[in-house]
């Protein structure tokens, strides 16, 4: 427990601002440290009664949050006022009127961006969805209040401990779903690495723990292996004259995670567990002649591997990222990945936006991220303003992977991977995109669909005939298509809202139903429909008629807003009723979840992740009642916890010891004659556990086999899998989703 002596404590807060302070060294005059002062006193008597959940004074948390915006973003002093100020606003008695007659309108205009929402979840379904949106909008104004928001979330992160472990996994959640993706698009690469690894610190603990202890278990040996390779390419660095700085860095805890998941490989197989980085100090006019000749001198010691350069310095990535990178065989026949890049570039790489902002003066022309901050602005202000499928498409625009393609005067243009010919229209103009009938991509005609890849040159053509039709929704990728195509589509449907407002009245009329807001929604969400102009558009076109109207309206009152969240779990239904524990009675309560007193409560497991006791695991509560049961690291949760906190639950397995459960495992090996009835005896005859369903793949001596089976806890498996692990031919044993056939651990 924390126990509180405010004389240390005043000692530590000015510790803590001399750190900001250190953090901050970009000579600053005088004037612009006052200032910063002020705000600093203010922020300490704002907040002196305040505390951390932690027991530690609040003043930490702006003050650390200004120290990494400074330190760590590299923000000047406008930022670090905001970021000291961020709460004062919301927490406090102070107004936006204060901090503007104190420190200006600019400085007011981004506290005021930083200032959320006091109650984050309330009963409206897209309530985190909408405070997001409120939150990117202030983008049109100052993306500093993006940078200071990463930065507050940075430091929430590195201070979760304190908090309970329901409000762990959903704050951690929402890292992974969105601000982490935010912060890589931006390009703070440093900070979204250390947001994924926290949050797989909290959502995965074990595999955290255990991949950590592995490297700290393998430093010693890595160092050596990387002073051996770096020694012949620093000396020949050197003979040439250049000015650079040579190291390796480790590749986070969360991508050598998804790299063991994706190879479904063990950690001692992940090889490329570091890259060397070789940082060249160039001035701006030598940089990529420089970087080319380092990269000669590096594939004069070894043999790069054809496939693997990657020249992010002739075509910057969208988020400003500049580098050479290249994959070279090492003497010990290890592939090793080698980064160079200058200090600007590297400078860019770590600071993302606000060293691309520095640098910006020694360019013209607008930049991949510029342009993609020009698109999430259109995004933001389109009329269509639903937040949950807003949150959707701006996910989408958080694409890593992209593609490079020309227009026919070979002018570049950066879309995600697997854009098609329509996105690169809509791309050009929403005028191009709504008239296109087709393209040519590389002087050769195709389709709307066609998808693109890097290189391609395309020419779009166009008729004054053509219009968006409903199918397109589905031919493209990129959000700034899906929202034009919408917004064309909703235009063309205005023009039917009045028949079928009047066929609807007759048919409503013959049920004796009013026609009110109530009947309106209920018919929208039993056709999952997002506007009354698509539901008026339907039942004119006939799509909607009185059979489909009579069967919504005296169905069963179930909720609609989350018909779209339920239905991908209902495919079946395993279910185990029990009783409510006191603990999830009281969740429910203090949520308004309560189902008119019930005991009795449904748990289902969701198929999506489909858990087992023994499996750290959440509850979802649905509209319709009862609670389904996802582990905490399924991909389907995560966006649930994102999204509609309030309706998740803590839960435990307790009164499953007689069950069993359904599970799977993917066993791949060399096809040894007798080593599959060796397998069967294991799981029937010594491990007692019956067998679902047995599938085989073979290609000539290898074999692949997934076997369903039911277990009774997580226990059963791990048992199973190192059994297995000891039979002679098997090569790996892994467990799997039971509708994805894929590793989830």
């Amino acid at each position: 427990m924390y126990v509180a002596d405010l004389e240390q404590e005043r000692k530590e807060i000015l510790k803590r601002y001399r750190g900001l302070l250190n953090a901050w060294s970009n000579g600053a005059e005088l004037k612009n440290k006052r200032m910063v002062r002020k705000a600093f006193n203010l922020a300490v008597s704002a907040h002196k009664d305040m505390r951390r959940k932690s027991g530690e004074p609040y003043i930490y948390h702006p003050i650390e949050v200004a120290r990494i915006v400074a330190g760590e973003i590299g923000l000047g002093e406008t930022s670090i006022i905001c970021a000291l100020l961020h709460d004062v606003v919301e927490d406090t008695d102070y107004t936006i009127d204060d901090m503007r007659r104190m420190f200006g309108e600019k400085v007011a205009r981004i506290i005021d961006g930083l200032t959320k929402i006091k109650e984050l979840f309330d009963h409206t379904p897209s309530a985190q969805a909408e405070n997001f949106r409120k939150m990117l909008l202030t983008l049109s104004d100052d993306v500093r209040v993006i940078l200071i928001k990463l930065a507050d979330r940075l430091h929430n992160m590195r201070t979760l401990e304190a908090m309970t472990h329901e409000k762990q996994l959903k704050i951690a959640s929402e890292t992974i779903y969105l601000f982490a993706p935010l912060a890589h698009r931006l390009g703070l690469y440093a900070i979204k690495s250390e947001l994924e690894d926290l949050a797989l610190k909290y959502t995965e603990p074990e595999i955290y723990t255990s991949i950590a202890r592995k490297l700290e278990e393998t430093s010693a040996e890595r160092t050596k292996f990387i002073n051996k390779f770096i020694y012949p390419i620093r000396k020949a660095l050197l003979a040439q004259g250049l000015v650079f700085e040579i190291t390796a860095r480790e590749k986070s805890i969360f991508s050598i995670w998804q790299k063991m998941k994706a190879k479904q490989v063990p950690f001692d197989e992940v090889f490329d567990i570091f890259a060397v980085r070789v940082v060249i100090d160039a001035t701006f006019e030598n940089e990529k002649y420089q970087c080319w000749q380092a990269y000669s001198i590096v594939t004069d010691f070894y043999s790069p591997k054809q496939n693997r350069l990657r020249d992010w310095i002739s075509t910057p990535k969208a988020n400003g990222y500049e580098s050479l990178h290249t994959t070279v065989m090492s003497h010990t026949g290890q592939w090793v990945e080698v980064q160079i890049r200058t200090k600007r570039m590297n400078e860019i790489a770590e600071k993302g936006y606000a060293a691309h902002w520095k640098y910006k003066e020694k360019s013209n022309s607008e930049s991949g991220l510029d342009r993609w901050l020009n698109k999430i602005k259109e995004l933001l202000q389109a009329p269509d303003s639903n937040a949950l499928a807003f949150l959707d498409e701006f996910k989408l625009n958080l694409f890593a992977d992209e593609i490079i393609v020309f227009t026919p005067k070979g002018e570049v243009k950066t879309l995600p991977s697997n854009s098609t010919a329509l996105d690169f229209a809509y791309n050009i103009h929403s005028e191009i995109g709504n008239h296109c009938i087709g393209a040519k991509v590389n002087h050769k005609l195709v389709a709307l669909n066609q998808v693109l890849k890097s290189g391609d040159q395309v020419e779009i053509i166009t008729s004054k005939k053509q219009s968006p039709r409903d199918e397109w929704i589905n031919l493209v990728v990129t959000a700034r298509a899906k929202s034009f195509i919408k917004e064309a589509l909703k235009d063309q449907r205005k023009k039917y809202v009045d028949e079928g407002k009047i066929k609807l009245e007759e048919i409503l009329k013959g049920l004796k139903i009013e026609l009110n807001r109530n009947s309106l929604l209920r018919l929208q969400e039993c056709n999952n429909i997002s506007s009354t102009i698509d539901l008026y558009y339907r039942v004119a076109k006939g799509e909607i008629g009185s059979k489909e109207i009579k069967d919504c309206l005296h169905q069963h009152d179930r909720a609609g807003w989350l018909n779209l969240i339920t239905r991908p779990f209902v495919r079946s239904k395993p279910v185990i009723p029990q009783k409510f524990s006191e603990e999830v009675k009281q969740q429910l309560i203090d949520k308004d979840l309560a189902s008119n007193g019930k005991n009795d409560i449904e748990y289902r497991i969701s198929d999506c992740c489909n858990p087992i006791p023994g499996d750290e695991v959440i509850g979802f509560v649905p509209p319709d009642g009862g609670i389904w049961v996802h582990r905490t690291n399924c991909v389907e949760a995560i966006q649930l916890m994102s999204k509609y906190g309030n309706r998740i639950v803590r839960i435990n397995w307790m009164g499953t010891e007689s069950g069993t459960f359904l599970s799977g495992i993917r066993v791949v090996g060399f096809d040894n004659m007798g080593l599959l009835n060796e397998i069967v005896n294991i799981i029937s005859q010594q491990m007692s556990l019956n067998i679902r369903s047995f599938h085989i793949d073979s290609t000539g001596d290898v074999f692949e086999s997934t076997i369903m089976l039911l277990v009774h806890s997580t226990d059963d498996l791990n048992k199973l899998m190192a059994e297995l692990k000891k039979l002679k031919g098997i090569n790996s044993v892994y467990r799997i989703s039971r509708l994805a056939d894929k590793q989830v651990k």
